[in-house]
C-alpha cells in the first residue's frame, strides 16, 4: 500500500507531512533522544488542580498529556481541563493515549477555544463524532500505541505537563496501579510520558504512606502530587465486549483461526500470543487454549492489553509469562496484583519500532479485528461506513507488523453492509502486515505468504482468494456502504507506527 495522493497540504503537529513509505521506515539517528533529568526540591504534595497549574506553568499552548488505564472510567483529564477552562486558557494541545465516551466534556473545550490540538491513538463516542463531523480547525493526528511512545521519546511531541492517574500514590511521587479504590492494574502507557515529559503531576484518591509498595512509576519521575475526590470509575474499565461471543458464526470463525494457529507450525516452546477484549477475539483465545492443552504445548507469553482470559491461560501452565500494558477487565487486574509472572511493560517496551527490542517484535500470532478489509489486505479500524471515527489503530497497526503471523478475524458482512470491500475507506493497517483474514466462508491467505497458504491447505482448511471472500460477502445482499467521502475538509491525519502519514479522514456528511 502506497501513502494516498490526497495528503493534505497544512502544517501538520510536527511541522511537516511525511508521507507512509512502507512498513517500517528506520529511525533518523538525529531523532533518538534521552531523558531530561531535573530535581525538586521543594515538597510534592499540592493542594488542587489549580495549584498544579501554577507549579508547572501551564500557560496558553501548553501540551498536556492523560493516559487511559481507566478507559471509560477516568475523569482526570475532564477536571484539569475544567481547571484550564476556569483560567481563560487557550490553544491547549491533547496528547492523550485514547479518548472514550467519558471524555464528551472535551467537545465544549474544542469549541470554546481551550483545546485547540489533539494527538491519540484511538477515540470514542462524542469527542470522535465532533471531530468528524469537522469540530476542530487543525486535523487531529491519530497514532498507533507504539508510535506514540516513538513520537514522546523522539521529542516529535514535546509534553509540558503530564497529568497521571494515580490508583495510589505516595506523598513524594510513587505510583501504583494495583491499591486504592481505583485499582486499574499496569500504568503503560503513562511510563513513556512519565519519563519524557517536562514536568509531571500524579493525580490521586488515594495517598498511601511513603514509600508506595509496589511501585510501577517512581519519585523520581514525579515533580508534584495532588489528592483529589475522585480520579474514576474503575467499573469503566470493563468498556467493551469481556466475554466469548457465544454467536454459532463467531464461534466458526474462532475455531477457524484456532485451526490457523494450530497449522501454522509456530505452537511450540517459544509461542507466543496476543488478542483483543472482542467476543470473537475471546472466542479464539479459548480455542487456542484448546489447541495448546491438546498438544501439551506451554508458550513463552501472551501480551498485550491483557483480558481475564489470558490470565487463565497463564495460570493452567499455557504460558510462563504475561506482558501487560493495561488490563482489559478486573479479573486482569486481580492477576497483576497476585502473580510475579504477569509482569507491566511500557507502551514503549510494548510496540516502540524505533526502540531497542518491542515485545510486538517476539510475538508469533495475533488476533486482530476490523471494521473493512481490502482486495489487497489493508485494514481499516478508524472509520465505520458513514466515514465517522469509531476508533483507530491503538495497537493494530504495530502487533500486524511485530508478529510473525497476523489473523484478521471478521464476518462477512454487518448492518452496515459488506465489510470486505475493493478499498478501505481508511488504510489503518498496511496489507503487507497481514497475513490472513479468517471469515465464516473461509480463509484468505496474503500472496507474499505463499508457504502459509500450502500449510493451511495441506491442514483441510478452505483457502480462498480475498476476490472470492468479497464476492461471498457482496451475495449476502446487505446494502452497500454509504457515506465515506474521500472529498471536503480533512479532520484527521493517521499516522503510521513510523510517524509516516498512511492515510487522512475527511469530515463525514451530516
Amino acid at each position: 500500500m502506497t501513502a494516498r495522493n490526497e495528503l493534505p497540504r497544512f502544517i501538520d503537529g510536527y511541522g511537516r507531512v511525511v508521507p507512509f513509505a512502507g512498513a517500517c521506515m528506520e529511525p533518523p539517528p538525529a531523532q533518538i533522544a534521552v531523558p531530561k533529568t531535573r530535581f525538586q526540591g521543594q515538597r510534592k504534595l499540592l493542594k488542587s488542580i489549580g495549584d498544579a497549574f501554577d507549579a508547572c506553568a501551564i500557560g496558553d499552548g501548553a501540551t498536556l498529556s492523560f493516559h487511559h488505564h481507566l478507559r471509560n472510567g477516568d475523569q482526570v483529564l475532564n477536571m484539569v481541563l475544567v481547571e484550564a477552562s476556569r483560567r481563560g486558557l487557550r490553544g491547549l494541545t491533547l496528547a492523550a493515549s485514547s479518548l472514550f465516551p467519558v471524555h464528551a466534556p472535551l467537545v465544549d473545550h474544542i469549541r470554546s477555544g481551550v483545546v485547540g490540538r489533539i494527538f491519540t491513538a484511538y477515540m470514542s463516542g462524542p469527542v470522535a463524532d465532533a471531530v468528524s463531523r469537522g469540530v476542530m480547525a487543525v486535523p487531529a493526528v491519530m497514532q498507533t500505541h507504539g508510535g506514540r511512545a516513538r513520537a514522546i521519546e523522539s521529542e516529535d511531541l514535546k509534553i509540558d505537563v503530564a497529568f497521571i492517574a494515580a490508583p495510589a500514590c505516595d506523598d513524594y511521587g510513587n505510583i501504583n496501579g494495583v491499591q486504592g479504590r481505583a485499582a486499574c492494574g499496569p500504568l503503560g502507557y503513562a511510563m513513556v510520558d512519565a519519563q519524557y515529559a517536562a514536568m509531571v503531576v500524579a493525580v490521586t484518591d488515594s495517598l498511601v504512606p511513603y514509600p508506595a509498595c509496589p511501585i510501577d512509576i517512581s519519585q523520581e519521575c514525579v515533580d508534584f502530587v495532588v489528592v483529589v475526590p475522585s480520579i474514576g470509575d474503575p467499573a469503566g474499565i470493563l468498556s467493551g465486549t469481556t466475554n466469548p461471543t457465544t454467536e454459532p458464526v463467531g464461534l466458526q470463525i474462532a475455531a477457524t483461526a484456532a485451526a490457523v494457529v494450530e497449522a501454522s507450525g509456530l505452537l511450540g516452546s517459544d509461542f507466543s500470543f496476543q488478542t483483543g477484549a472482542g467476543g470473537v477475539s475471546l472466542a479464539v483465545a479459548a480455542e487456542v487454549a484448546a489447541v495448546m492443552s491438546r498438544l501439551g504445548v506451554q508458550g513463552s507469553f501472551a501480551a498485550g492489553g491483557v483480558t481475564g482470559a489470558l490470565c487463565e491461560m497463564l495460570e493452567r501452565g499455557l504460558f510462563r509469562a504475561i506482558f501487560d500494558v493495561q488490563c482489559f477487565d478486573l479479573r486482569a487486574v486481580e492477576s497483576y496484583r497476585r502473580d510475579r509472572r504477569h509482569m507491566a511493560m511500557s507502551a514503549s517496551l510494548y510496540a516502540n519500532p524505533w526502540g531497542r527490542g518491542a515485545v510486538v517484535d517476539r510475538l508469533s500470532a495475533m488476533i486482530l479485528g476490523a471494521a473493512e478489509v481490502d482486495i489487497d489486505f489493508n485494514v481499516n479500524v478508524t472509520t465505520g461506513a458513514s466515514g465517522r471515527i469509531l476508533g483507530g489503530s491503538g495497537g493494530h497497526a504495530d502487533t500486524a507488523d511485530g508478529a510473525r503471523l497476523a489473523i484478521v478475524t471478521t464476518r462477512l458482512a454487518a448492518g452496515a453492509g459488506p465489510k470486505l470491500v475493493e478499498r478501505v475507506g481508511c488504510a489503518t493497517t498496511p496489507g503487507a502486515t497481514i497475513d490472513v483474514v479468517v471469515t465464516e466462508a473461509g480463509v484468505a491467505v496474503n500472496p507474499r505468504r505463499e508457504e502459509l497458504a500450502c500449510r493451511l491447505k495441506a491442514s483441510g482448511i478452505a483457502v480462498k482468494s480475498m476476490e472470492q471472500l468479497r464476492a461471498a460477502a457482496d451475495a449476502l445482499g446487505k446494502p452497500a456502504a454509504s457515506g465515506r467521502s474521500r472529498q471536503g475538509p480533512i479532520v484527521a491525519v493517521v499516522e503510521y507506527r513510523d510517524g509516516t502519514v498512511i492515510d487522512v479522514v475527511h469530515r463525514a456528511p451530516d
